[in-house]
C-alpha cells in the first residue's frame, strides 16, 4: 500500500482550556500535537499542519503549516480543504486528516482507512458501540483530492458539517473497536479531559 500524506487539523481555539492554543497544550510534558505527529509519521509519507495565525509557533517541528484558504469558512472542513489543496499541489490523490487534540487514536488508523476507502476512495473513522450505531469521527478520514472543488463550493454555501459532506459523497465508515472501554478517539476539550488523559498516560495507556 502506497503511503499517503497527512494533514493535522490544529485550528481548535481551546476556549474551554483558558483560550490556549489547543495543539500546543501540554500532556505529560509534551504538546498534544506531538502525540499526533508521532502516531502518523511511521505511516505517512509527509505531514503538514493546518493552522491559522503565526506559523512560527510550529517551526521546531519542521513541517509545513497550511492556513485555511477561505477567510469566510470556519471549522474543520476549511482545514480539510486546505489539506486537499496542499496534497493536490504535491501530486497526491488523497490525504489523511487527523485532529491535533486526540492523542490516543489507533496506530492502525491509516491502514484501516485505506482498506475501507478501496472502493470509493473516501472513508471516515468511527468507533464501534453497543448502541444505535457507531460514534463518527469525521476529523479522522481519508479524503480524495478530486472532491476539493465540490468541498470548496459547499463551504461557499456555508455548509460546515463534516458528515453532511461525507455522506453526500458516500464515504465508507472505518470502524475501530473501543480500547479497554475507552473511545480511542477521545479528544481533549476541557481541563477535566486533560486530567483524564494524564491518568490514561500514567496507567501506561
Amino acid at each position: 500500500m502506497a503511503k499517503l500524506p497527512a494533514i493535522i487539523l490544529a485550528g481548535g481555539s481551546g476556549e474551554r482550556l483558558g483560550g490556549a492554543d489547543k495543539a500546543l497544550v501540554t500532556l505529560a510534558g509534551k504538546p498534544l500535537i506531538e502525540y499526533v505527529i508521532d502516531r502518523l509519521e511511521p505511516h505517512c509519507i509527509t505531514i503538514a499542519i493546518n493552522a491559522n495565525g503565526d506559523p512560527k509557533r510550529f517551526s521546531h517541528y519542521g513541517l509545513p503549516v497550511v492556513p485555511d484558504g477561505q477567510v469566510d469558512a470556519l471549522g474543520p472542513l476549511a482545514g480539510v480543504l486546505a489539506g486537499l489543496d496542499w496534497a493536490g499541489r504535491k501530486g497526491f490523490d488523497a490525504v489523511i486528516t487527523a485532529a491535533a487534540d486526540t492523542p490516543f487514536f489507533p496506530d492502525t488508523l491509516v491502514e484501516h482507512l485505506s482498506r475501507q476507502a478501496a472502493q470509493n476512495g473516501f472513508a471516515i473513522a468511527a468507533t464501534e458501540t453497543d448502541g444505535d450505531g457507531p460514534n463518527l469521527h469525521p476529523t479522522f478520514g481519508l479524503w480524495p483530492v478530486r472532491f476539493r472543488d465540490d468541498l470548496r463550493a459547499a463551504l461557499v454555501r456555508h455548509q460546515r458539517r463534516m458528515m453532511q459532506f461525507a455522506e453526500s459523497k458516500d464515504a465508507a465508515i472505518a470502524a475501530f473497536a473501543m480500547d479497554q472501554g475507552r473511545d480511542p478517539f477521545f479528544n481533549i476539550n476541557t481541563p477535566d479531559d486533560l486530567a483524564m488523559a494524564e491518568e490514561i498516560i500514567s496507567r501506561g495507556g
